[in-house]
Formats: C-alpha cells, structure tokens, sequence
C-alpha cells in the first residue's frame, strides 16, 4: 500500500508548525539581534553626543563662572589699590615732615600764619578735651589727658598739631580724586595720640556721645587694643610683618561720626631713626563701596555674589543673596574696641554653606541648598584676593578675602539641558522608525515561511503517516516522495526498513527462542562470579580486620603512658582505611624515655605492615642498648631497607625519635615540624628537615643524620604530629594547617596533655565536617609536670 502525503496539520505537535517555529524563531532572533544592535548604536550615539555636548557647554559654562569671579575679584583689588596708594601718598608727606624736623617747623609756622584756627583748640569743659573751632578744612581734637594743667596742649603736643596742620594741603585734594573715601586722617603715637580728621566734624563730641569714657582711656587701647604693639614689633623687627607691606586693614566696623559701616586703612609712620612708631595716617571707605562691586554681580538670571573673610564672615552681599544662603547675624557682647560686623557663613542655616571652603581658588564646587522644602542644585567658585594686614581684635594678622560667586546649576546649565532634550527627542524618532521597521520585516519573514513550510515538510508528514500505520503493525506500507532531496532518501530508506521489518516479523518467534537461551547461560556465568566475589571479599575484609587489630595492639598503652615520670602523654591515631601508615609509640628502658613518630607514604595494608615493622626494630634496638640517636635511626634504617627490597616494595616513611633523660630532650630524624608551647604561652617550632633523611630510601642515612637539643622545662607541653592533622580538609577544600594547630596548641595551654589532645582533635573534626579523610591523623602531646 503507497502513503500519499496527508492533509496539512498545524497541532502544537506537527512538524510544520516546529517548522514554522524554529525557522520563524530564527528569523525572528536575527531581527531582534540586528535591529536591536541598531537601537543599541544609536542610543550610544546619543549617550556620546550628550556626553561631548555637555562637556562642551558645561566647560564652557564652568569658565564664564570662573571669569565672573576673576574679573569682580579684579574689581575689588582694583578699589582697594587706589585706597593704599592715597593713604601712602598721604603717609608719604606726613613721614617727610618726621623726618626733617627744619622743614617740620617751617610748614608748621607757615600753617599758623596762614589760618590759626587750623592748630589752635579751646577747651571743653563738659567733655575735658580741646579742639579746634569750625571753619578749617580739618578738625583736631585733643584728650584732656594731653593738656597741662591750664588746659592747653603740651608742648610736644602742640607740635604735633603744627605737624599734622600739613594734612589740610594734601588731604582735601587726595579726598577728592581717586577712590571714593568717607574721610582722611592723622592720628598721634600712643603717648601723644591727637586726631586730625578732614573734613571737619563734630570729632570729640561724636565720641562722647557713642563711647562714654574713652577720654579716661589711652585712645590706642580703648579703640584699637593691639594693633600698635604689632607696629611697635614691625619698627624692631620688618620681618613680623604677616603681609611685606605697612598698610594695615581694620575689619568693618560702625563709624562714630557717620554710623555707616565702614572699612579703616592704618599706614604707620616711623620715628626718624626707624625704631618707634609717630602716629599713623589713614582713611576710611564705607562697606557700601566694596559691596556695590559685589552685589552688582550678575552671573545668569539669579547669580550673586558675595565677600568674606578667612573666617567665613561675610562683608558683603546682595538681599536676595543673603536669603539664598542662609545667613543670620551673630553678636558678641564681650567684644573689645569697636563694633565689628558679624555674618558669618559658619553660621549659615544652609549645613552646605556652613561647610564651604573658601580656599579652594577657582574651584567649581556642586552644593545643595535648602529652597521651599527641596534641595536646589548651586555652583559657587571662590577668587582669593591678595593678602593683606588685618586688625580685628589683638594683634594683627595676615588676612586673605574670598570672592565667591554663587549660580543656580538649573540657570547656568540651561543650555546643555535644552541641547540634552533635542538629542533625546531626534533619537526617540529614530528608535521608533527603527521599531517599525523590524515589525514590518517580521510580518514579511512570517508570511513567506508559512508558504516555504507547506512544501517542505509534504514528504515529513508522509513519513509520519507511514510510521504510524507501521506502530499499527501494517508492515505492507510504502511512501512515495516524489521530490529529490533528502526527504525522498529518507523515503527510500522508509521502505526497506518496512520490509526488513516484514522478514523479521515472520521469524520472531525462532529468534526470541535463541536469544532467550544465550540469556539464561550468561545468568548461570554471572552467578557464580558473584559467589566467587564474595567469598573473596570475606577473606579479604577478615585479613584486614586481622591486619588493624594487629597495629592497634602494639600501640602503647594508657598503663605505659601514665608510668613515665614527670611526664603526661596523651595520643591519638586514626587510619584512612582499615589499616593505617602512620607510626608512633613511646619506649622506655631504665631512665632513658624514646619518643618516636613517622609517616609511611600512603595508607593501606603495605603502608600497615611497614609500620609494624618499624616498631618491632625500634624495640629491639632500645632492648639491645642501643642510647645513640644517631646511631639509633642509622641501624633501624638499614633494617627497614633490607625488608623492602625483600617485599619489593616502594614504600618509605619520614620518622623522628624524642629522647629524654629526665634533663635533656634530644630530636633526631626528619619529620613534620615540632610544636613547643612554652610555660610562658610562647609558640616555637623545630624544623626537623635538616635532621635526617626519610627512611627505606637509602641503605646508609649515618652521614645525614643529625641532633638537635632543645629545652624542655616545668609546664612546657610539646605537639608532635602527621600530615593527615595539617592536610585535612573543609568542605571547602582548605586546609587545617599548621598555623591553625599551633593556634589551637596555645589556647589549650595549661590544661592536662589528655585535655588538649582531645581539644585539638574536637576543633579538627569539626573543621573537616562532612569532608572525607584522606589521611591517617596521628597526634601525640607530651607535657612536663
């Protein structure tokens, strides 16, 4: 009967449809790989686009910031410039004048002829001091402190108004071009300290008025305590100076004449002879000059600016400005001379503020600020300005203000984040049109394999008919696959096998005949294999049963261990297998006490039988006198030797013997490392390498042979052990090792030598949990009474 190809079928199980899964499944990953690296590509794109964009703009950003600052920096410098040189050039003509005393009397006597009023005072009675009437260019006032008992200035004072009547020359013209400045002035040495300020004020009665009791006082102390100590110490020594310059600055402070909050600049003047201060020449400019250069900064929408000193006091700042970080002022009631302006950053509400460093010069720094309940991302780069001379209470110090400036990262990135969102939005696009373009592919890809899938798999779905009518034991089915690929081999191939099935259906029944008697005398072979195999088992676990209790009889016994004198010696040995390698045993003839311990290479019945053998030798040499160490293992390596070549064997074993005479302990052989735990708790280890060399491999060993005599003393303990105690492993497949041992050895110190044996071998077996032992594990621990 010939199979023609059935109907199509699309069931979950036909192979058409795995066709169309796997061949659709394909195309589809190739579509979602290609079209995905393509989405990939252009996503980094974009990333690499912003990325080179943002660096851009925010670099760029970053210097236009960094620019701000320098040039308002310049600004202030600029102001503070023409200020110092004014006041030198004021200092200037006052210094002159102390310097040449012939000019000093001439200009003095010039300046009384030409107004009198400008160096002749009247004295007030209320205020006990004396100054001069309006109507000069300057005002002089002078302490009643100053004034003799008529009331008129001594004669060194006297001469120090005609002195200072020079300022009314240079004064008024020095005020009027320039930097602006609120007022000019000479003020006398300490023990003469007359002031003459232009222009004229109500100077005396000002002071009067705001500082009750400064005519009490010396006006140096009340009003500046410290500042001329310092310049007494720059007269002595130049080099004290903090700043290389004489131009000292006050920190602000409330004017007394005008009430504004105002900035003072102090140039000392120096006696002729260069070692005292004369006085000082000065002038003062108001807080608003330094902050109108500051608060007009405008960096982006709602950028400001700000100046402050080292210690984060803020002379000047914008309103708005002030709000944004947080500032709030502080007073100290204790202060001394006169009031400073205190609004410091250290004080500020804003914790990223209180924090700022502002010697971190041109540094874009990224802060948070606190602004309706969210935190507001802020830049602010900080200029030092030049370094000068400051008085603020005490001794003048050297002083470095900050310009800072402070802009809303959302303002000065504005740029880089409209350029951001136009980027995103071109790849939005892309990824879209990509999108689409992989949909329509698969829509074309789907179509195409379903009309591809219809005539492949005819021939299949022939097959398959064919070999279900074959399961319903219709052995007279035949295919026909008309096409010539590899569907209709398969078909051809169909065919015969259904007639060799036919053949050998018809002769089944003498085949299962045949094969069914060469099963039973395969059975009958096995059988009795089996039942040699066990008897052989039997007689070789009862050898090796027989084999172990040997070598567990003529381990030392507790009796034996307790009977040494002086010593307590606990051990431990259990093999790999039923029959162990490992060797120790503790021998004692007379007073003379021999330890051994050894390794034989491997585990097993061999290994068994020459450790026995190594201990029947080693008594036999101790019971025939043998006491040299040396000797000892030379005669017991020859012996064992001979008994390996005999059983030609390749076994050989590391071994040590302990000998000890009630003093003296002496090691010889070479074996693991011995442990010594001092009475002190003190670990030592004895390297037992270069002491011998592992016995059985060589006949004569005499020559490599060597002692060693260590101390054995009162409450010391000694470890000796095997391979299988350091080599054993965790789950894990790390090892125990020696450092663990000794660590375990001096913990226990101190305890019995049976206590520590057993708390080494508790640690070790919980270390090696569930792990299999590999190795036989031996320990003995030896401890002096």
């Amino acid at each position: 009967m010939t199979v023609s190809p059935p109907k199509p079928s699309l069931g979950l199980r036909s192979f058409r449809t795995k066709f169309m899964i796997v061949v659709g499944g394909a195309v589809l990953f190739d579509l979602l790989v290609s079209g995905g690296l393509a989405l990939w590509n252009v996503q980094r794109l974009s990333r690499d686009a912003t990325t080179q964009v943002g660096q851009g703009l925010e670099k760029a950003s970053q210097d236009y910031i960094r620019s701000s600052t320098d040039s308002t920096a310049a600004q202030v410098g600029l102001l503070l410039d023409q200020v110092h040189s004014d006041v030198k050039a004021l200092a200037g003509v006052l210094q002159a004048q102390i310097d040449r005393p012939i000019r000093n009397d001439a200009v003095g006597a010039a300046m009384a002829r030409a107004d009198p009023g400008a160096v002749t005072v009247s004295f007030n009675m209320s205020g006990n001091w004396a100054q001069n009437l309006p109507g000069s260019p300057s005002v002089v006032s002078v302490w009643g402190y100053l004034l003799d008992k008529d009331h008129h200035p001594l004669p060194q004072v006297q001469a120090d108004i005609e002195t200072s009547a020079v300022l009314d020359l240079v004064a008024p013209n020095l005020l009027g071009t320039g930097a602006s400045k609120l007022q000019m002035y000479y003020i006398g040495p300490k023990e003469r300290p007359i002031f003459r300020t232009t222009p004229y004020t109500d100077q005396a009665q000002t002071f009067d008025r705001l500082y009750p009791g400064h005519n009490d006082a010396n006006f140096w102390d009340f009003f500046f305590p410290g500042i001329y100590e310092s310049w007494q110490q720059w007269a002595q020594d130049p080099a004290s100076r903090p700043v290389p310059e004489n131009i000292t600055q006050t920190a602000p402070y409330t004017d007394a004449i005008t009430g504004k909050l105002i900035v003072s600049f102090f140039h000392p003047l120096w006696t002729a002879d260069r070692r005292g201060v004369a006085g000082i020449a000065g002038t003062d400019i108001t807080l608003d000059q330094l902050a109108e250069i500051v608060e007009h900064v405008k960096v982006a929408e709602s950028g400001f600016g700000f100046l402050a000193m080292s210690n984060g006091n803020v002379v000047a700042i914008n309103a708005a400005g002030e709000k944004v970080i947080g500032l709030r002022a502080a007073s100290d009631a204790t202060s001394k001379g006169v009031t400073g302006l205190d609004r410091s950053l250290r004080n500020s509400a804003q914790n990223a503020v209180a924090s700022l460093p502002l010697d971190t010069d041109g540094v874009v720094q990224h802060i948070a600020l606190s602004e309706n309940g969210e935190d507001v991302p802020y830049l602010v780069v900080t200029k030092q300005l030049r370094p000068s001379n400051l008085w603020v209470n005490g001794p003048v110090q050297r002083e470095v203000m900050s310009l800072g400036i402070v802009v809303p990262e959302r303002e000065i990135y504005a740029s880089l984040i409209a350029a951001r969102q136009q980027i995103a939005q071109a790849t939005n696009r892309i990824l879209i049109y990509q999108i689409l373009a992989v949909l329509v592919s698969l829509l074309i890809v789907t179509a195409a394999v379903f009309a591809a899938s219809k005539r492949i798999t005819s021939g299949i779905r022939a097959l398959a008919g064919a070999a279900k009518r074959i399961e319903a034991k219709d052995y007279s089915v035949r295919v026909d696959i008309r096409s010539k690929d590899e569907v209709a081999q398969a078909g051809l191939a169909f065919n015969r096998m259904a007639e060799q099935i036919s053949f050998h259906t018809e002769n089944l029944e003498k085949l299962v005949a045949e094969r069914t008697e060469e099963i039973e005398e395969a059975k009958e072979e096995i059988s009795a294999l089996n039942t040699q195999l066990k008897s052989e088992n039997l007689r070789l676990g009862a050898e090796l049963d027989v084999a172990r209790h040997i070598q567990m009889m003529v381990l030392p016994r507790a009796t034996e261990l307790r009977a040494v004198e002086h010593l307590e010696i606990a051990a431990y040995m259990r093999p790999a297998d039923e029959v162990g390698g490992d060797y120790y045993d503790v021998l004692q003839n007379g007073r003379s006490l021999k330890i051994g311990i050894g390794d034989v290479t491997g585990h097993g019945l061999e290994s068994g039988v020459l450790m026995l053998m190594v201990q029947s030798v080693a008594r036999a040499l101790l019971e025939a006198g043998e006491t040299d160490p040396s000797k000892f293992l030379a005669h017991l390596n020859r012996a064992i030797f001979k008994n390996i070549e005999r059983t030609r064997t390749d076994k050989h074993l590391t071994l040590s013997f302990l000998d000890y005479d009630g003093e003296r302990l002496t090691i010889s052989g070479q074996h693991e490392d011995l442990i010594v735990i001092r009475q002190t708790g003190e670990v030592e280890r004895i390297d037992t390498g270069d002491l011998g060399l592992p016995v059985g491999l060589e006949s004569d060993i005499s020559r490599f042979v060597d002692t060693r005599e260590i101390s054995f003393q009162k409450g010391d303990l000694i470890v000796l052990h095997t391979d299988g105690v350091t080599e054993a492993e965790n789950p894990r497949g790390e090892l125990f090792g020696i450092d663990r041992l000794c660590q375990s050895a001096r913990r226990l110190h101190g305890q019995t030598a049976e206590a520590v044996k057993d708390g080494i071998i508790e640690g070790l077996m919980a270390y090696i949990g569930t792990q299999k032992i590999h190795d036989d594990i031996t320990l003995v621990v030896m401890r002096h009474r």
